[in-house]
């Protein structure tokens, strides 16, 4: 496996983080919960921005791999 496929591999895993987080903050019914899974969800955010911008670097660097 390519380093561009397993960055692709764990930002596909950051997403998924970030949905399940979403989906227990809306079907939390303590307040205090649901603040920690926003503030966990904004973490998350933050890194999967920087991974789909080291994808986008990667794709540059090895066009071979755009769109795999």
């Amino acid at each position: 496996m390519t380093i561009v496929s397993n960055v692709k591999q764990c930002l596909a895993n950051v997403k998924s983080i970030e949905s399940q987080l979403s989906s227990l903050a809306l079907n939390s019914m303590d307040d205090g919960a649901k603040r920690v899974f926003h503030e966990a969800m904004s973490t998350i955010e933050s890194v999967k921005k920087d991974l789909q911008s080291r994808v986008l670097e990667l794709e540059r660097l090895e066009p071979q791999y755009k769109g795999s």
